[in-house]
């Protein structure tokens, strides 16, 4: 009994400490330039108001556990200042993460059907069970079904140079920025990862108060 105790309070901490872990890395000052040189560009992925004076960027990686964790936050800063703000999501599918990338065009592929933010919201809340997959492009496919996109297109896309490069694009644009996931931009300007909601709500009515 003794024994059992013992394994599972070492199982316990070592939980405890990959999430601190992940919080300190998701929070973490970056030595990398803390400046975007464009806050939105055409090609953009943009919820909100497009022209709006507070932009907020993330670059996320869809197998990232801190952006899944992030996604419901920044959905709900978007449903109470949606009308105010501008929020911008760029791919930056990190090496280590091998479904990443795949993710990433199977979001874009949907985008193309205007599914875009249906698709990665699947994505993200799913993320367990596709993430470290073999067969994770199945996985995907089903998403694309569930939102009745016309699958002959979502599978000619998902294998697209075209989405290839979309994903690439975004990838060099933060390349030199970024070093983990996810990294966001107020205004161009980086920012620590806020801890909570409440915390994220409070910088964005600073930025909207400086910028009536």
């Amino acid at each position: 009994m003794i024994k059992k105790i013992l394994i599972w309070a070492v199982l316990i901490l070592g939980l405890a400490g990959a999430t601190w872990g992940m919080a300190k890395l998701a929070s973490a000052p970056s030595g990398k330039a803390a400046t975007l040189a464009n806050a939105v560009s055409d090609s953009d992925w943009i919820k909100g108001k497009r022209d709006a004076k507070v932009v907020l960027v993330e670059y996320s990686d869809f197998q990232c556990p801190a952006c899944a964790a992030y996604a419901p936050i920044v959905n709900s800063i978007m449903e109470e200042f949606g009308d105010k703000i501008a929020f911008v999501y760029r791919h930056f599918p990190l090496p280590q993460h091998k479904q990443a990338e795949l993710a990433a065009r199977a979001a874009e592929a949907a985008g193309k059907q205007g599914k875009f933010w249906e698709m990665a919201d699947l994505i993200f809340v799913n993320q367990k069970d596709w993430a470290e997959k073999s067969n994770a492009r199945e996985t995907l496919v089903s998403y694309a079904q569930l939102l009745n996109l016309d699958m002959n297109r979502f599978g000619t896309e998902l294998d697209s140079a075209a989405v290839k490069k979309e994903i690439e694009s975004d990838y060099l644009s933060g390349a030199a920025i970024i070093d983990y996931t996810p990294t966001f931009f107020l205004n161009g300007e980086r920012i620590q990862n806020p801890q909570s909601y409440d915390a994220f709500r409070e910088l964005i009515i600073q930025k909207l108060n400086q910028n009536p």
